[in-house]
């Protein structure tokens, strides 16, 4: 059910998206996590293009039932309920550059050491 949400609601946001954020941010939907009787939908998004990933994050839980609506529009055929939905903003992405960024300094600074220590 998971999968099945995170598909359909990566749609609605480029449906709808653009009219909540603006054109020139980019979220995709990175995982979901759906609780054992379906009551809530925790969305997990990877926001880019911005600096104030929380603004986004308080526009899109504005329009909560705008979204929620495209949402059901999509799957309502292939659940017996709507679930409630939660944004969440995943930081992997922001911590996997982050790390690299870190290595990439350690080397340049000769930090790191030797292949032969």
């Amino acid at each position: 059910m998971g999968e099945l949400v995170r598909r359909e609601f990566s749609v609605v946001l480029r449906e709808l998206g653009g009219y909540i954020y603006g054109h020139e941010i980019m979220v995709t939907v990175t995982q979901v996590k759906v609780t054992a009787d379906f009551g809530l939908a925790k969305i997990y998004l990877s926001i880019f293009n911005t600096e104030n990933k929380q603004a986004v994050l308080l526009l899109m839980e504005r329009e909560t039932s705008r979204l929620k609506a495209g949402l059901a529009a999509r799957i309502r055929k292939k659940v017996r309920r709507m679930p409630h939905v939660a944004f969440y903003i995943d930081e992997t992405l922001d911590e996997m550059y982050r790390v690299s960024d870190l290595f990439e300094r350690l080397e340049k600074d000769n930090q790191l050491g030797s292949e032969e220590e």
